[in-house]
């Protein structure tokens, strides 16, 4: 091999990463600077990328809201969310990789389906449900805990991905658990659980970011600052012919932390999770 035309490739694809990594930065850069303009420069010409002079009446304006309130109302969605996530998809993904059952592929077949139809087609009847479900019981439903998580308790992606690692997991070891006596139950808690630490971190990550910035269903079924997600209560910002574009981007950038922390903590077994199918194969 021609070790200048190695070193021209390696430079061609530094560049164009280096080049993708600007583009994908840009925006969140621009949106931390603007977080901290006052509002006469949001739109100066030339563009301000430095911010002067230096400002935190955006931030003050979002500290304004019930902010707390919103804070907590999405924390405890998002990990409610992730958690009956983790455990259902693994649960269901165990079932259709591991047992034999009548209509096995069929059912799985089935539920890959649904994949294709887009949540907005749901919305009608899931918000006639939560309404209906509320008038039986002013504790679920329409503008509860109940109706912001439930539908989103338990998705397809998830008992995709999980199946897909599960599924490399030997037989034997299962078969040598079954051998012991354990049931089905103690050998997805005590065994597949484990070894599914990586493909688990992925689908927490994935199902973490996108409750955490959903925006759609909570606006829907919430009608209340006390059940208010942040995505939503930071869309209060907005009036009637005005735009708080330093308040929007200071709670942009407060939103974003979260996923970055979530993102840090799990990242080695995310990537291990990302990386296993391709190893081990999909079984």
């Amino acid at each position: 091999m021609n070790p200048g035309g190695h070193r021209l490739r390696r430079t061609v694809v530094c560049a164009a990463l280096i080049a993708g990594a600007v583009v994908m930065l840009g925006p969140f850069l621009w949106t931390l600077a603007t977080a901290f303009k006052p509002a006469a420069d949001v739109f100066a010409s030339p563009p301000k990328w430095i911010p002067h002079p230096f400002t935190l009446q955006g931030y003050r304006d979002v500290l304004a809201l019930p902010f707390p309130r919103y804070l907590l109302n999405s924390a405890i969605v998002s990990i409610s969310i992730v958690t009956l996530n983790v455990v259902f998809a693994t649960a269901a993904a165990y079932a259709f990789a591991k047992l034999r059952f009548p209509g096995r592929r069929l059912l799985f077949f089935v539920l890959l389906l649904t994949l294709m139809v887009p949540f907005q087609v749901n919305l009608i009847p899931l918000y006639r449900i939560m309404i209906d479900l509320h008038n039986i019981s002013p504790l679920i439903g329409a503008n509860t805990y109940f109706g912001l998580i439930a539908p989103s308790a338990a998705q397809v992606f998830g008992i995709f991905l999980m199946r897909q690692f599960i599924a490399s997991i030997p037989d034997a070891i299962l078969e040598s658990a079954r051998l012991d006596g354990a049931s089905e139950l103690r050998i997805l808690r005590s065994i597949v659980f484990p070894i599914a630490g990586p493909a688990i971190a992925t689908l927490a990550i994935f199902t973490f970011v996108t409750a955490w910035n959903d925006f759609l269903w909570p606006l829907i079924v919430t009608n209340t600052d006390s059940m208010r997600t942040l995505p939503v209560g930071l869309a209060m910002l907005s009036r009637k012919n005005t735009m708080n574009w330093s308040a929007t981007m200071a709670g942009a950038v407060i939103t974003v932390i979260p996923m970055l922390a979530v993102f840090a903590v799990l990242q080695r077994r995310f990537v291990e999770g990302l990386t296993a199918g391709a190893v081990k194969g999909t079984g």
